[in-house]
């Protein structure tokens, strides 16, 4: 018995027109699926651009607010003056021993020629207390830098501050009591000034270190 020849399935002209209008709605499906993974990809890096420049320009104007300093405020009260202000000048004793500490009382006091007031910074950075020997500056209080005190005095106001001095030499730069050298026996001269008005100055103490 001989085998036969298989016999080729023919489509009707109906399941054809069917198969070409499925794979007509395969291509488009995917034309569809790559339009629209092309949009998002296109989308997203618009998105995260949009982002990095909003970041970027918070950052440039963080740093241009920076830049640029705030106005400072002015106060409508004057600062004060050596026509209305007096400093003076204590010492708790006539002499210390060498390597020793001597204590001072600086006072402000308001001496008002109208009823107004005035600012002053009392802080030992502006209210200077400065030793001398003859023409040599041994001690200034202002060798380091300290916060600002502003005080606002009106009449009968007085300010008083106790100041010490540990019978050692400052230098040119900020340095710690317990590292300045001390000074030798002898007689030295203590007084107070204003920083910023060197017209005001206080009575001058004479101090012995022995």
């Amino acid at each position: 018995m001989t085998q036969g020849k298989k016999r080729k399935r023919k489509l009707s002209k109906r399941r054809r027109a069917v198969y070409r209008r499925r794979r007509i709605v395969v291509g488009i499906a995917l034309v569809l699926a790559v339009a629209l993974a092309v949009f998002c990809v296109y989308s997203l890096g618009r998105g995260m651009a949009a982002i990095d420049a909003t970041i970027r320009h918070d950052d440039l104007m963080a740093l241009s607010r920076k830049a640029v300093p705030a106005p400072k405020q002015k106060s409508k009260v004057k600062d004060c003056t050596a026509s209305n202000v007096k400093l003076s000048l204590q010492s708790d004793s006539q002499s210390v021993p060498v390597g020793g500490a001597m204590k001072f009382t600086a006072t402000i006091t308001f001496v008002p020629k109208d009823s107004s007031s005035c600012l002053i910074d009392a802080s030992d950075h502006s209210r200077v207390l400065t030793i001398t020997s003859g023409g040599d500056t041994v001690w200034r209080s202002d060798a380091c830098d300290v916060d600002s005190r502003k005080l606002l005095l009106a009449a009968g106001d007085t300010d008083t501050q106790t100041m010490t001095w540990n019978t050692n030499r400052s230098g040119q730069t900020c340095t710690e009591d317990s590292k300045l050298p001390k000074v030798d026996a002898g007689t030295y001269t203590a007084q107070l000034s204003m920083r910023d008005h060197p017209k005001i100055v206080s009575n001058k103490v004479t101090i012995t270190v022995q």
